[in-house]
């Protein structure tokens, strides 16, 4: 099963509450009292967006986050690799030397092909589409090339 991290999870909790209001300054103490997620929590998420200019920090009496850029202009691969690090689906294919089979490998490049896969798909959702509700969502996806069968690049997410 794949999964992001309890982290990742929380981040976009904290990215969709600051995106309803996008223009509005965003303390973490409030942050915290209408997601729900503890201020240590919070505190570690909001510093990793603003290291990766997801997010911009004021500071002052009245300082706290702003999105640095539109929900529309945010991507979940891009929140993802803020607090996950790279995305792939196996160690070797953002490292190398980590795999002995690595040098013999006959489907290390299949596997990249599998991530950038993950990645475009990812990268198709923007914090504007988690704003939406969820029952009734149109994703328009891009495969990378040399995929040999025919994929629709959309798909319709139902709750």
């Amino acid at each position: 099963m794949l999964r992001v991290s309890k982290l990742t999870d929380y981040a976009t909790v904290i990215l969709t509450h600051i995106g309803h209001q996008p223009n509005v300054v965003h303390a973490a103490t409030d942050i915290t009292k209408e997601t729900g997620v503890a201020l240590p929590t919070v505190s570690k998420v909001l510093k990793l967006l603003t290291k990766d200019n997801i997010l911009i920090s004021k500071r002052g009496s009245h300082g706290g986050y702003l999105l640095a850029k539109p929900p529309s202009e945010t991507n979940i691969a891009t929140i993802i690799m803020a607090i996950e690090g790279p995305i792939s689906m196996t160690e070797c294919s953002t490292e190398a030397g980590i795999c002995e089979q690595e040098s013999s490998c006959e489907i290390k490049g299949n596997w990249n092909l599998i991530n950038r896969a993950v990645y475009a798909a990812l990268e198709a959702v923007t914090l504007a589409d988690l704003l939406e509700p969820a029952n009734q969502q149109m994703v328009k996806l891009s495969f990378p090339s040399g995929s040999k069968k025919h994929v629709s690049n959309e798909l319709k997410v139902e709750n």
